[in-house]
């Protein structure tokens, strides 16, 4: 199978370099920087399974036609990245790994729907040099169909290729699960607000409270919704159900500890990585979501908005906010 992964930020690198490791036949298409680094060096990965230089082919456009395209643009990039490539695509396999639920819904205006795979990424990696990523914990790659379920055949046939980067996983409802994935993620603001490692920034029993205040907005808005959430690989429902259940400071100090122990290299989470990178994040697509699903429906989401804003003026300014500033933001919502 010939495989393009379009996107050379932490998630794409990672994804080819496995793969072309495994002796895949993986093309990357990345932004000039990221192709002369790697070009020049190869693809330099570190972390959970070691140290070591993957010569993978890269370019910045495709000029082939490939049997599967790995999507692995931030959403806020996919518009561009479909339109540069579109006339290679046409008839191959695309594979969605955006966080949130907008990234399929928007392949879907340039491609065949029956075309799309859609996926939850549950392991994480960090790219703060071009064509160096850090692998920074393991976890699975969840695969379905977003628009028809149940997962299609041609699926359940590619997931032992993916197999070998990553364990797969065939959902019966993607949906549902990025969903609960959307939850997973809304937490990556906080770091990216005070320009923190999330082990740092999750230390603080202030901010992990916030934490939390997230988690009882959105979910607040999904069950006046009838919205169902679909527990994911080693995160269940009930991780957010019983931590929003308890008193507020017991709550944070249970999240608290489990953001310390995901990795024991720094973490910085998708937003922040962005923002570190002088690009725009991904923001309103995961924290935005619940807005988006509140305006539609005439309901309010006030902590989730004063937390979308903040990332916005950071995005436009460079600079971040102390933990005292956040305080003073969200007093009265949380």
């Amino acid at each position: 199978m010939r495989i393009v992964v379009i996107g050379a930020g932490a998630i794409g690198c990672l994804v080819a370099g496995y793969l072309k490791n495994k002796l895949e036949d993986v093309t990357l298409i990345g932004r000039s920087s990221v192709v002369e680094a790697i070009k020049e060096k190869g693809l330099a990965i570190s972390g959970s399974r070691g140290d070591f230089l993957v010569p993978v082919s890269i370019s910045e456009a495709l000029n082939y036609t490939p049997d599967l395209a790995i999507l692995a643009t931030k959403t806020q990039d996919l518009d561009l990245a479909l339109r540069d490539n579109l006339s290679w695509l046409q008839n191959s396999l695309i594979l969605t790994t955006q966080n949130g639920l907008q990234a399929d819904i928007l392949v879907s205006k340039y491609l065949p729907k029956e075309n799309i795979i859609s996926s939850i990424v549950m392991f994480g990696a960090t790219a703060l040099e071009p064509g160096k990523v850090v692998h920074n914990f393991e976890g699975g790659w969840i695969l379905g169909n977003f628009f028809n379920p149940p997962a299609a055949e041609f699926i359940v046939t590619l997931s032992p290729i993916l197999d070998k980067a990553f364990p797969t996983i065939v959902s019966e409802d993607i949906k549902g699960m990025k969903y609960l994935k959307v939850f997973v993620n809304a937490n990556n603001c906080l770091p990216a607000i005070i320009g923190k490692s999330m082990q740092e920034t999750f230390s603080d029993l202030d901010i992990s409270q916030i934490s939390i205040a997230i988690w009882k907005e959105g979910f607040g808005i999904f069950d006046r919704l009838k919205i169902n959430l679909t527990s994911l690989p080693g995160f269940p429902v009930e991780n957010i159900t019983k931590l929003i259940a308890l008193p507020s400071l017991q709550a944070a100090g249970v999240f608290s500890k489990l953001m310390n122990n995901l990795s024991r290299q720094p973490l910085y989470g998708s937003i922040l990585q962005s923002i570190m990178r002088g690009k725009l994040s991904e923001i309103d697509y995961i924290n935005g979501e619940f807005l988006r699903l509140a305006q539609d429906n005439n309901l309010q989401a006030p902590l989730n908005k004063v937390l979308v804003g903040m990332v916005h003026e950071i995005e436009n300014t460079g600079k971040f906010f102390s933990k005292d500033d956040l305080i003073k933001r969200v007093k009265g919502l949380i």
